[in-house]
């Protein structure tokens, strides 16, 4: 199965932080017959959020290190597409959700068919929309 890892997830799984994954997550992230992919949209937050110094950790001493390690878990960055901008004008986004870096991710996921693995609880909102949500209950 291909599933879209949404950025708090991918943080999680890189910085081996088990206890933020849910166990059936983790049975997921650890079937090695799925394929995982990261949206460009969230590759880019991932090196904001490490050039703002909220990403911390020894492994990590560049932007560079953090794709090496996606590059290493055979993940795949997938580009944000003219598609995937229509289904984003399409989007009916929730009222107290305002991110469009999200709303990007989640519209590249309904697009692609690709089901996305989060903790965002605002990503719910959008599975009437046809996103394909697996909930990760942090701990």
């Amino acid at each position: 199965m291909r599933y879209y890892l949404d950025t708090n997830t991918l943080i999680f799984v890189l910085l081996k932080q088990r206890d933020e994954i849910e166990n059936d997550v983790a049975e997921i992230l650890e079937d090695y017959s799925n394929l995982f992919y990261i949206s460009s949209i969230a590759a880019r937050e991932l090196a904001l959020l490490y050039q703002e110094r909220k990403i911390k950790h020894p492994k990590f001493k560049s932007v560079k290190d953090i794709f090496v390690a996606i590059d290493i878990a055979n993940y795949e960055i997938k580009p944000f597409t003219r598609q995937h901008v229509i289904t984003y004008s399409r989007l009916e986004p929730a009222e107290e959700h305002k991110d469009p870096s999200d709303h990007s991710i989640i519209a590249q996921s309904i697009s692609d068919k690709i089901p996305i693995i989060s903790c965002d609880t605002k990503f719910r909102f959008y599975e009437k929309q046809g996103l394909e949500l697996v909930f990760n209950r942090r701990r």
